[in-house]
């Protein structure tokens, strides 16, 4: 359900004409953040979902500490965002497709259970997988087509 709903987001940023990313997080059953990339919009290297959605969600709580959050995401998150989820304490990220050119879960680099860093992160990984891919293909897909006219 939740991965669906950021699915959601995910296609709301490839209208937008941005890399179709989308992000949640939850709190106690309730979402308390909704993202999906912002780069071109904002002009703002950081603006990535999880990036957005974790502003959103120290917000919504009234803190920077997410300690009782879960941040769902449809793709593998990158070092910055990697890093970002380690500052804010989230315990516990759900993620689709793995993104073997910049993951920082799984793929690249394990920041998320690096025993250096002084907070680790169950993850769940491969949650609706293959469509999360998919959304990803099939909008590359579609800017090479564009870009050959």
């Amino acid at each position: 359900m939740y991965m669906q709903m950021a699915l959601q987001q995910a296609d709301m940023a490839a209208r937008a004409e941005e890399v179709p990313v989308g992000a949640v997080i939850i709190r106690e059953g309730s979402v308390i953040a909704a993202a999906h990339n912002q780069r071109e919009m904002l002009r703002d290297p950081t603006a990535h979902a999880e990036m957005i959605a974790i502003t959103q969600a120290a917000e919504a709580v009234g803190g920077w500490r997410l300690e009782d959050c879960i941040l769902y995401v449809t793709l593998e998150p990158c070092p910055m965002c990697a890093g970002a989820i380690v500052q804010a304490r989230i315990p516990v990220v759900v993620y689709g497709a793995r993104d073997q050119k910049a993951g920082a879960v799984d793929s690249l680099y394990n920041l998320l259970n690096d025993n250096r860093l002084n907070h680790r992160c169950e993850v769940v990984s491969g949650v609706l997988q293959e469509r999360c891919g998919q959304v990803l293909t099939d909008f590359f897909r579609k800017r090479r087509a564009e870009g050959k006219k």
